[in-house]
């Protein structure tokens, strides 16, 4: 494809400037009007200017990605009210050795979980909790966002089913799931391992930096990005993971819930009639107040006794404890009824207990059943939204407010993005560029892998990583395929391999690192802005490393 006309070039690259640098810098003076809005503006200029045709605008916009999305955020909105986050805060904690091997584990859980549940769909369901788990241990969030985001790039490499560029590479190249996996799963575990000696490097000294005792803060400089949120905001359109009542979390409500013992009871029983109780934490919270309850009899009773003798008579008062007024009661009263009415009570905590665990079961069984049927081949999307769907199903409860959880200002976000890259791919620019470079990046030598993986490193961050592999595949397939065989399969890894880990080298390269700065930006309890340039310090000298290993490991397969 040759480059198009002179007018069209200058006003889609004016339409993708624009768009570019609304997503990096969404409070610029002059236009402060975010992302979202940045993307949807790049679009609508891309038809305005005629870059593209109004037809081809809705054409560009990748379906199958925004319901992979969609369903995926409400797959993860209900393994937040299982109780999933509290279980992997306790692997994550399990005999921690500190803030170095917290990092560690981080790195390497995200990595694992991207590799089999798309980088995306980690970035969603764990961002939010790594904040909250960062912000209680004193610790700076940013080494743990970078974590979370860069490792799901990388770990998604390893599978077909790991981000889209993959599932595009599998299909056009008929290679099967395990040779797939032989091929890149090496480089991915030696890619993350890499990747986390870097972060421990690059954070040594904030992460050495021990907890203030009285103040809780920590005692070093804090690595804080441009605009950290310290309100307590309540944002509808986000993935909030603060939806249990846990006894650790109460630092975090600014108002008390619990006013007092008698309160605390009588706030029991309403719940448990009229409150549909989703989570562990709730029962527990439910059997507190009912023991709060049932101390809140035991006062100490003070009564004035008359003690007349034959001098006259005199008064003295009494103090009864706790334990001598139980022994008048059971003395000199009647049986009560109280303890039948709280054995009652007992017996529906006991039964909201099994129904939580019998719907908590179910919850991860279709989880389960949709990552079977991810490994299986089905389709990525319709299987994501199929899940998510019969979650809603199950739940028997008005969907509205799950439904408003769900990040519609990010799916928006990608729609205008996918009409902007596309419209800047038509003004010929990037076939261009590599027609010039095609020539001199062949796989037989190193020269050439090299100069192919520059190439794959700047289309992947300047038009997004699929719109580059649907760019390159074929192109570089049927160069590898005048060799031989066996390097078109080498070429169509690397391609695999190099796309997605560029995804780390900027804020833009990925849709995961967008994810994670969106989700982190907008959490409710622990907001935390990842900026830009924050990103792209520790993203350039990581992915240049990463990627090389990578290189060496996948073409000597």
């Amino acid at each position: 494809m040759a480059l198009a006309g002179t007018s069209k070039v200058v006003l889609g690259c004016v339409a993708f400037g624009i768009f570019w640098v609304l997503a990096v810098f969404p409070t610029v003076p002059f236009m402060p009007v975010g992302r979202t809005a940045g993307s949807l503006l790049g679009a609508m200029l891309m038809v305005l200017f005629r870059v593209i045709s109004p037809e081809d605008a809705y054409a560009a916009i990748d379906l199958p990605i925004i319901g992979l999305l969609f369903g995926t955020m409400v797959v993860s909105i209900f393994l937040e009210r299982a109780d999933m986050f509290k279980y992997l805060g306790n692997l994550l904690s399990w005999k921690s050795r500190g803030s170095k091997d917290l990092l560690f584990r981080v790195c390497i859980v995200s990595a694992i979980a991207s590799a089999l549940f798309t980088n995306d769909t980690c970035c969603v369901v764990l961002t939010e909790f790594i904040l909250k788990v960062a912000r209680q241990n004193n610790l700076p969030p940013q080494p743990f966002l970078l974590a979370l985001a860069t490792s799901s790039n990388i770990g998604s490499a390893a599978t077909p089913i790991g981000n889209p560029q993959n599932l595009v590479i599998a299909v056009e190249s008929g290679i099967s799931f395990g040779q797939f996996l032989l091929g890149v799963f090496p480089a991915m575990i030696v890619g993350v391992l890499t990747n986390a000696a870097i972060l421990l490097c690059y954070f040594w000294k904030y992460l050495s930096v021990e907890k203030d005792q009285e103040g809780g803060q920590p005692a070093g400089p804090e690595v804080v990005a441009d605009d950290e949120v310290t309100s307590h905001r309540f944002t509808p359109a986000r993935m909030s993971h603060v939806s249990s009542l846990n006894p650790d979390d109460m630092d975090c409500i600014s108002e008390p819930i619990i006013r007092s013992n008698s309160v605390r009871s009588t706030s029991a029983n309403e719940n448990l009639r009229s409150r549909s109780v989703n989570s562990e934490a709730d029962i527990q919270l439910a059997i507190k107040s009912l023991r709060a309850s049932s101390m809140s009899h035991e006062m100490v009773e003070v009564s004035t006794v008359t003690d007349r003798r034959d001098e006259g008579a005199s008064s003295r008062k009494f103090t009864r404890t706790a334990s001598q007024q139980r022994s008048v009661i059971i003395e000199d009263s009647p049986p009560s009824p109280a303890s039948n009415g709280e054995k009652e009570k007992e017996d529906e905590v006991a039964e909201k207990r099994w129904r939580v665990f019998v719907w908590k079961t179910a919850v991860y069984l279709i989880t389960l059943g949709m990552l079977i049927a991810l490994l299986m081949g089905l389709n990525m999307s319709w299987t994501a939204i199929t899940a998510a769907l019969v979650l809603l199903a199950l739940d028997f409860t008005d969907a509205q407010a799950c439904l408003e959880k769900v990040s519609y200002s990010l799916l928006i976000f990608f729609c205008g993005m996918f009409i902007t890259v596309d419209g800047f791919n038509k003004t010929g620019i990037p076939n261009t560029l590599w027609e010039l470079v095609e020539p001199y990046s062949r796989i037989d030598s190193a020269k050439g892998v090299a100069l192919l993986a520059v190439v794959i490193l700047i289309l992947s961050n300047v038009a997004s990583n699929v719109p580059t592999v649907l760019l390159l595949g074929t192109r570089v397939a049927a160069s590898a395929a005048a060799i031989s065989h066996d390097s078109e399969r080498k070429a169509w890894l690397i391609l695999a391999w190099v796309s997605t880990v560029a995804g780390n080298l900027t804020l833009l390269g990925s849709a995961a690192n967008l994810i994670v700065c969106e989700q982190a930006r907008r959490a409710q309890f622990f907001g935390y802005n990842l900026s830009f340039w924050s990103h792209l310090r520790f993203g350039v000298p990581s992915t240049i490393v990463v990627t090389a290993i990578g290189l060496l490991i996948v073409t000597s397969y």
